[in-house]
């Protein structure tokens, strides 16, 4: 199980960790243990979760591929990065194929402090 997509998909949907275990009748310590990788939900659980943040069971468990937001077919999301000690992310293999993104593409950098960043293949710099 992808304990990263707990977060991710509760975090995109607004709910507390509170909020979830609400929901589902567990403590929010046991999300937190879950998001944290310490624990993993039963599959009742992981079926609640599923419903709630209206996902398949598989796009919950796996490495998100797929967020089934309100353009299932044009938005995505690919899972988590991490930016290393100089600043570099790596894309996602399938992330890089959907926007064919090859090396030595240029991409321009977006940024809105309220929404957050975004990346823009251009053809000339």
């Amino acid at each position: 199980m992808d304990h990263n997509n707990l977060k991710l998909f509760r975090k995109k949907h607004g709910y507390t960790q509170e909020q979830i275990a609400e929901k589902i009748g567990v403590s929010r310590q046991a999300v937190a243990k879950w998001e944290k990788g310490e624990a993993l939900p039963d599959i009742e659980n992981i079926l609640a979760l599923a419903d709630i943040y209206g996902v398949t069971v598989d796009s919950l468990v796996r490495n998100v591929s797929a967020y089934s937001g309100e353009a299932p077919d044009k938005q995505h999301m690919f899972g988590i990065v991490r930016v290393n000690d100089k600043g570099q992310i790596t894309l996602p293999k399938q992330c890089r194929e959907i926007f064919n993104i090859n090396t030595g593409d240029t991409l321009l950098v977006l940024g809105d402090e309220d929404r957050g960043i975004a990346l823009v293949k251009v053809d000339e710099v």
